[in-house]
């Protein structure tokens, strides 16, 4: 996994149209988020091959944040790439401060739902015919981004030795590097 450059924007529309082939967003969507010093985004590569991208939007000083989007090829799908670059998004916004993380997913879209379910996402909303043109919903869901460090921080601390940690950001502590381990396809 490596941070997205504007080199990316090929391989990564690529992709949106194929994931997302009645919503994608436009190359000067795509070419603006990349460019921004409120977006962040990440790319995996595999063998030489691009298999996915996701985004967060998070402006450096604000309380919360959106993950933009997430998405893997389908073939290569399955796999925990969708979770490890959702936890790559979590670990920047926290780096920036963030205490809320917010997203939209598609309504039919349950392997997604239950991804982020699975991460401390709870649904706080809903967008009727948010999806155009497919008039699907929208699932808004918000993550308490302070907890969730608690969470992984407990998760990945050996029973009988304390962790590295990084300075505390706002009361909560960041794992280090060391001790850590939108619409979406995952």
């Amino acid at each position: 996994m490596r941070t997205a450059t504007l080199a990316d924007l090929d391989a990564i529309m690529a992709l949106e149209h194929a994931s997302f082939p009645t919503d994608a967003w436009s190359p000067a969507m795509m070419r603006e988020e990349l460019a921004s010093p409120h977006g962040w985004y990440v790319v995996v590569e595999e063998a030489g091959r691009f298999v996915g991208y996701a985004g967060l939007r998070a402006v450096r000083g604000a309380r919360d944040a959106d993950i933009q989007t997430i998405t893997i090829f389908e073939a290569a799908r399955g796999r925990g790439r969708g979770r490890a670059l959702l936890t790559a998004l979590l670990e920047e916004a926290a780096r920036r401060g963030v205490h809320d993380v917010f997203l939209e997913v598609r309504a039919d879209n349950p392997v997604a739902q239950k991804l982020y379910l699975s991460e401390g996402f709870a649904e706080v909303g809903r967008r009727p015919r948010y999806y155009q043109p497919d008039d699907v919903d929208a699932i808004v869901m918000q993550l308490d981004l302070r907890g969730w460090v608690a969470r992984r921080a407990e998760s990945t601390a050996p029973a009988s030795a304390s962790t590295e940690t990084s300075p505390p950001v706002d009361g909560a502590e960041v794992p280090s590097p060391a001790t850590a381990t939108g619409k979406g396809w995952c």
